[in-house]
């Protein structure tokens, strides 16, 4: 996947599953949204429906300081290259 379709992919998350529209790609989700640590676990949870791979305990566990969806973006980005590497 292209960092784009990541973008558009993790947007659409926000607005199905947490009926957020349209976030700032800088917003600080906790503090604009109220985005609390059960949404951060769903939203793994779409993560890793969205890379069609679980996430170890360590991938999670570096998810826990995301605040903005531009870092969750280079976050998925990132496990995605991992996993084209590793195959």
């Amino acid at each position: 996947m292209t960092r784009d379709e990541i973008q558009k992919a993790i947007i659409a998350i926000f607005a199905d599953q947490f009926e957020i529209d349209n976030p700032g790609l800088e917003d600080d989700l906790r503090e604009v949204h109220e985005f609390d640590s059960i949404d951060a676990i769903e939203l793994l949870r779409e993560i890793e429906i969205l890379l069609g791979a679980q996430l170890s305990r360590d991938e999670k566990k570096a998810a826990m300081e995301i605040r903005t969806i531009n870092q969750i973006v280079d976050y998925v980005v990132g496990l995605d290259a991992r996993r084209r590497s590793e195959d």
